[in-house]
């Protein structure tokens, strides 16, 4: 009886999940575009409803909520149910919504689909090569096989976009990098924009009476046709006539000025608004916000390159261990073990939640940015792969973030996984993503 409870209380939540991502689908990504394809809607609310559920559990375990057997039981099927869907079922439509865009391939897209498919699980499976996750152990299709090249590209999706927020949040909130901005400023560029506005006009007008000076004397019609023709109304012109061609260059120069100037117009408001938002409440709250990434970020990059240098995975989970050098460094009586568990709880929660806030704003962009309405589906479709491969490479971080007693089941589920690479692997992409990005800001 008690699993048929939790069986009722996981499928509640896996609806609301699914209903939260139809609607991001309908208000965020596709509000744009009329032609929808329900299969690609389908696919993304399942991806993203599995995915929130694999966080639900793990919130479960820190809890105690279900049975350990109910637990354990929706683990291993929400996993194989995430993975049939990053390794064969997503991938297999991108590749027939790639073929049915192509007009020659649309026939036979289905036998191309399958081409396409193969070719992913071929590459897929030969991404395991240069990693130390191989287990002999277990069957080519096996969860822990499966999750182990998903965790690779997961987390590095992960590092990837951890170092481009470490490195971006100060920059983004922080009133230190802004630039001071004044009226006087903006006016300058405005006058500036408006003398090469009234430039563009003058020259144009100035071509117009030429060419109109032109039709009327019938030079139009009794010009040369052919090469020399254009060469020549190109390197000479009529005496006392305009010199079109050159007038032309001269328009498309302060053309591509005013282009700049406006940019720079606009940037400079841009600037001025944020200035004047970080001086109220919540500006100032951001920029504090902003230095606190800041240091996290200076400590992130020192344990990464500790971890590196040293080889060093920690045990214990970072919440217990902080409070146990407090406790021990003041000498005073404090029950270690049961607040490490409420505070990794809301530890945990917060990494949960600002995981999938950004991840969706993150996809927002990144859709409105590159896609089409031909490209929709297609995109639509990487990013809900992305999606699951991110949120699967969070289930296997965010387990050393918990402590030791609630990691038994996610250990047994995701089976002998070489844990400690994928904290190093994670640690020495975000040390290059840092120097990467940090060198081209």
């Amino acid at each position: 009886m008690s699993f048929l409870i939790d069986s009722s209380i996981m499928i509640t939540s896996q609806i609301l999940f699914f209903g939260f991502g139809w609607l991001f689908f309908m208000r965020q990504l596709f509000k744009d575009y009329e032609v929808r394809q329900y299969v690609v809607q389908v696919i993304f609310s399942v991806t993203f409803a599995f995915s929130c559920t694999m966080f639900e559990l793990i919130i479960f375990e820190i809890l105690g909520v279900l049975n350990s057997s109910s637990r354990y039981f929706h683990w291993k099927m929400n996993l194989c149910v995430i993975l049939l869907i990053l390794v064969f079922m997503v991938p297999f439509y991108i590749g027939y919504f790639i073929v049915s865009n192509i007009r020659l391939l649309h026939k036979q897209r289905l036998l191309f689909s399958c081409l396409l498919w193969l070719t992913f699980m071929y590459f897929f499976w030969k991404l395991g090569d240069p990693f130390p996750i191989l287990s002999p152990k277990h069957g080519i299709l096996s969860i822990e096989q499966l999750i182990s090249r998903v965790g690779v590209i997961g987390v590095t999706l992960m590092a990837l976009l951890s170092g481009f927020g470490a490195v971006n949040c100060p920059y983004t909130y922080m009133s230190y990098f802004l630039r001071n901005v004044t009226d006087t400023d903006i006016l300058a560029l405005e006058r500036r924009l408006l003398q090469t506005m009234d430039m563009i006009i003058s020259k144009k007008k100035r071509m117009a009476m030429a060419r109109r000076t032109m039709f009327q004397k019938g030079e139009v019609h009794n010009r040369p046709s052919g090469f020399w023709g254009m060469i020549k109304s190109v390197t000479a012109s009529a005496p006392g006539s305009e010199n079109l061609t050159l007038i032309q260059q001269e328009v498309d120069a302060l053309e591509e000025l005013s282009r700049q100037l406006f940019l720079e117009t606009a940037d400079l408001y841009a600037t001025k608004e944020r200035i004047e938002y970080s001086k109220t409440f919540k500006g100032k709250y951001f920029n504090f916000l902003g230095y606190f990434f800041s240091i996290y970020c200076v400590w992130k990059i020192f344990m990464a390159t500790i971890n590196i240098v040293f080889d060093r995975v920690g045990k214990t989970d970072p919440v217990t261990r902080g409070i146990e050098i407090t406790v021990n460094y003041l000498g005073i009586q404090f029950d270690v073990k049961f607040w490490s568990q409420h505070i990794s709880f809301i530890l945990v929660g917060i990494i949960i939640v600002t995981s999938i806030r950004g991840l969706l704003i993150t996809l927002t962009k990144f859709f409105y940015a590159i896609s089409s309405s031909k490209s929709s589906n297609v995109i639509v479709l990487l990013l809900a792969q992305i999606m699951g491969m991110y949120f699967v490479s969070s289930v296997l971080l965010i387990r050393m973030s918990m402590p030791v007693e609630y990691r038994t089941i996610i250990t047994e589920v995701l089976g002998e996984l070489q844990f400690n690479f994928y904290h190093r692997w994670f640690d020495v992409i975000f040390l290059l993503g840092i120097f990467r990005i940090g060198r081209r800001i």
